[in-house]
């Protein structure tokens, strides 16, 4: 890892991923749990935080902030894509200081978020 490393995912986002977040976040705002005129149900913001968050998991990155503005909504049938990009990389003993940011953007390839985190890779033990 170094910086200027990029990494993405892409996913959509199923009725039954905002039914299951509203069971587990307890957020059951009209807007999740409603379909708007259109038919759809919105994805809750922190759910769509989750694609950033499993590239950290891919890169074993341990938050310790993170930011995130959201621009427009993210509905059932959406397709995100988050691109996340190294911009601070410091090795220390025990582990690497890491700063990433963050694109999501939808099938339309319109920004739906933006963001960073700061926080850590440990580096691995010798067994």
């Amino acid at each position: 890892m170094k910086i200027g490393d990029t990494m993405s995912w892409t996913r959509s986002f199923t009725e039954d991923d905002i039914r299951l977040f509203n069971r587990v976040s307890g957020d059951e705002g009209v807007h999740h749990v409603t379909p708007d005129e259109q038919g759809r149900l919105m994805v809750h913001g922190l759910l769509t935080a989750t694609i950033p968050t499993k590239i950290g998991g891919d890169m074993n990155f341990i938050a310790r902030e993170m930011k995130f503005q959201f621009y427009r909504p993210v509905f059932a049938g959406d397709t995100i894509t988050c691109a996340c990009t190294v911009v601070e990389f410091k090795p220390m003993e025990r582990y690497t200081n890491v700063r990433t940011e963050f694109v999501c953007r939808n099938q339309d390839v319109k920004e739906v978020m933006t963001g960073h985190a700061i926080g850590v890779v440990r580096h691995e033990r010798a067994p």
